[in-house]
């Protein structure tokens, strides 16, 4: 099955939150109300760098993501 990098994920458990699903490396819930994240990976101690700066673009474009999504419902 084909994925797509980011979903879009809400939970009435929730009713505040607004969930970013990563499905890629590194793959990770971003919780946007509070920037919480939740890892879906394991780390090597030599992989904290490149994770730094991987994390760091895919939460600038879950946070993209989101904004183009809602534009998408206002437009409707």
């Amino acid at each position: 099955m084909e994925l797509p990098k980011f979903i879009l994920g809400d939970n009435s458990d929730f009713p505040n939150a607004i969930f970013i699903i990563h499905t890629e490396f590194p793959r990770f819930i971003i919780n946007l109300q509070n920037d919480e994240l939740e890892w879906f990976e394991d780390f090597d101690v030599e992989d904290q760098k490149e994770l730094e700066t991987e994390t760091e673009n895919a939460i600038k474009l879950a946070t993209e993501f989101y904004d183009n999504e809602i534009l998408k419902y206002e437009d409707d």
